[in-house]
């Protein structure tokens, strides 16, 4: 049951992490666009962020607790 989680964490790490990617390529070619919608832009930066906090939430969920 934990390697189950554990699977379903990494490919949902997977898929955050490929969105965050195409993402960032979308937002690069935004940005050269002298004729972009500024509005589209600054959601589609919000959403990088989101999935950015996601992503860190999900590589601590894969790292083991270690008592100092």
């Amino acid at each position: 049951m934990i390697d189950d989680t554990i699977e379903e964490i990494r490919r949902k790490l997977a898929e955050l992490t490929t969105e965050h990617r195409d993402l960032d390529d979308v937002i690069a070619r935004m940005a050269d666009d002298p004729f972009m919608d500024q509005l589209r832009l600054q959601r589609l930066k919000k959403r990088k962020l989101m999935l950015k906090d996601q992503i860190s939430s999900l590589e601590n969920q894969l790292v083991p607790d270690i008592i100092a």
